[in-house]
């Protein structure tokens, strides 16, 4: 890497892997708050907060004056789910490149105090990030068409942090860890009072991410590398996907991380065979605490790069607009304060299409969006491991929004060490129209394990929605050996319209030392419709699965108090004709789960459950 990171950046990266001292002995340093006596009277204030709008200088910096030009396009062949083809319109060969008129549009509205970027109508090429600065509100026309360009190399032009022939990388963070990588597709850090809107969808920013790439049957999604047997999906090249082994990585973390002793590399790295693959790598990397500037991905790897991406910025709007076809997450704040979310459409079927996770985000606000997704639709999350400089995620309200597909409609974790609390959710319509081919996995859902751990407190929904039902068909959990868990008994993947899932993906984690804690959740007024599916009518295969800690699970030092599930009501709510009837609700290390005029079909339950 080159030397052009200078000594403030550097401190910057190193908070990071200073983070991990809030970690010791795998407990948060946090400490815990009371429930909230009223709390839907705190999130009418969290909700008041946001009446008074950013302010921006009443001027436009038109894209056009900076030299953009719109293009024409052309119909092409494209992926538009990870299952899917179709026709996409993309920018006809010879399109100009209006990244440096949109680059010097940002830069002069900055430098003049601020005020709105406008993209008008037309299609526009940008082959590159679009970063904001602070005082600046990117605005897309009615009718205004962002296309990114779906090279790689186009993200790896224009970062800050020279990192030779890995390119001009940005920092970001990836699945909760922080790293040099491609740029997200639209970007900012460390700034204040920033805004990206449109004037409806028909203001779109596509990440383009299902086109193949120029002369390459692969496509940004293919980099997942996921298989599925007996269909066809996005294809991809063996050995370029973030699970493949990359021999350009490091053969043992000894190597990387020289600061670490033997054992203390080797408890790491464990017995993963797959340390070498990208994905993989920077999950041990962040473990370790190896500084983020070493943390180096970009060119010759394969970490998709998220559609938005804030980082540590104060006083954020993104509003009226529609996002498709990203190549990861949709939109990832994090270390955002004063985040709103008003009226996007998150509109992504790849692979980890995730379509709203504020990660570390304190007051925030989020309605009047709609999420079709090829994950979750939105996932709160705060970072992974030592990587918890941010704090916990706290203080959101989400109302009004539509759910269609999706893993989860209503996410919390699984990337969720430094804790979650305080969210607030209601009058959410689950709709899932389109149940019949893509159904919603699972409704309300909760993910963490012995490695992720974190805390998840202060958790109030209700006037939840859902015609359609979720999945009648359950995924079940794999147990890792020795659990005492017997396989194909736990739903915790899909089927279920509430799940507390405290081992999820347990396996891919080697240091399994941070017991989560869950306590303090309330849900009530969720009503399920029933749908025709095989054999008979039915709304899921069964209402609620809590799987806490999983004790066997933990390989830290000593006896740790691993604590269950505990203090959840689950009250009027109708949660329609369950496939598994005879046993609707499953339980594993849970304590005190109220459930208050809770309806079943005819059944009506009123039952405290523990196991």
């Amino acid at each position: 890497m080159s030397n052009h990171i200078n000594q403030q950046r550097r401190l910057v990266l190193r908070g990071a892997a200073g983070a991990a001292d809030l970690l010791a002995g795998g407990g948060t340093a946090l400490a815990a708050g009371p429930a909230n006596a009223n709390p839907w009277a705190e999130a009418d204030r969290i909700i008041r907060y946001f009446a008074k709008p950013l302010n921006f200088r009443k001027q436009d910096f038109v894209i056009t004056a900076y030299g953009a030009s719109s293009c024409d396009v052309v119909q092409a062949e494209a992926w538009i789910s990870f299952t899917d083809r179709g026709q996409v319109s993309t920018p006809a060969p010879g399109a100009k490149d209006c990244y440096p008129a949109i680059a010097a549009a940002i830069a002069a509205c900055h430098k003049a105090g601020g005020g709105r970027v406008l993209i008008p109508a037309g299609n526009w090429l940008c082959a590159g990030p679009i970063v904001l600065l602070s005082n600046v509100n990117v605005h897309l026309a009615a009718g205004a068409h962002v296309y990114f360009s779906n090279n790689p190399a186009d993200y790896a032009k224009y970062g800050e942090f020279d990192c030779g022939a890995n390119g001009k990388l940005t920092l970001s963070r990836w699945e909760g860890n922080d790293c040099l990588n491609y740029s997200p597709l639209v970007y900012a850090r460390g700034q204040k009072n920033i805004a990206l809107t449109g004037e409806d969808w028909t203001s779109i920013l596509d990440g383009q991410a299902g086109l193949p790439f120029q002369g390459d049957p692969d496509c940004w999604w293919s980099w997942k590398g996921r298989v599925r047997k007996g269909i066809d999906h996005v294809p991809h090249t063996d050995g370029k996907t973030e699970v493949a082994i990359n021999p350009i990585n490091p053969a043992s973390l000894a190597e990387a991380a020289p600061h670490l002793s033997a054992e203390e590399a080797n408890r790491i790295q464990g017995g993963d065979k797959d340390f070498q693959s990208d994905v993989h790598l920077l999950r041990a990397l962040g473990e370790a605490r190896v500084p983020a500037e070493k943390r180096v991905f970009g060119i010759g790897h394969y970490l998709r790069p998220h559609g938005v991406q804030f980082i540590d910025c104060a006083g954020v709007l993104c509003a009226g607009y529609q996002l498709n076809h990203t190549p990861f997450w949709q939109h990832n704040p994090v270390g955002c304060r004063d985040l709103h979310a008003k009226g996007v459409f998150a509109n992504s079927m790849g692979p980890n299409s995730d379509g709203f996770d504020p990660e570390s985000c304190h007051r925030v606000l989020i309605e009047g969006c709609q999420f079709n997704t090829g994950d979750d639709c939105i996932a709160i999350d705060s970072g992974k491991g030592p990587d918890i400089q941010y704090g916990p995620s706290q203080d959101i309200v989400i109302q009004d929004c539509t759910m269609q597909s999706g893993h989860g409609a209503l996410t919390l974790g699984s990337i969720m060490s430094g804790g979650i609390q305080n969210v607030y959710a209601q009058r959410l319509l689950f709709e899932n129209k389109h149940w019949k081919t893509d159904p919603l996995s699972i409704a309300i859902r909760l993910k963490t394990n012995m490695s992720r751990g974190g805390f998840l407190r202060n958790f109030y929904v209700r006037d939840i929605k859902i015609p359609n039902g979720i999945a009648t068909k359950p995924s079940f959990y794999k147990p890792a050996k020795g659990s005492g868990i017997p396989a194909n008994t736990v739903a915790s993947g899909a089927g279920a319209v509430i799940t507390f899932d405290c081992d999820y993906d347990a396996a891919n984690d080697t240091m399994r030392i941070r017991p989560p804690e869950v306590h303090n959740v309330h849900i009530s007024g969720v009503v399920v419709g029933n749908v025709q599916a095989q054999g008979g009518s039915y709304s899921c295969y069964q209402p609620l699965v809590v799987l806490g800690p999983v004790a066997a699970n933990y390989n830290g030092a000593g006896t740790p108090d691993i604590r269950p599930v505990a203090n959840v009501t689950i009250s009027d709510c109708d949660f329609g004709t369950p496939v598994n009837g005879k046993q609707p609700f499953y339980l594993y290390n849970a304590r005190d789960i109220k459930l208050k005029n809770v309806k079943l079909g005819a059944q009506i339950v009123n039952q405290t459950l523990s196991s």
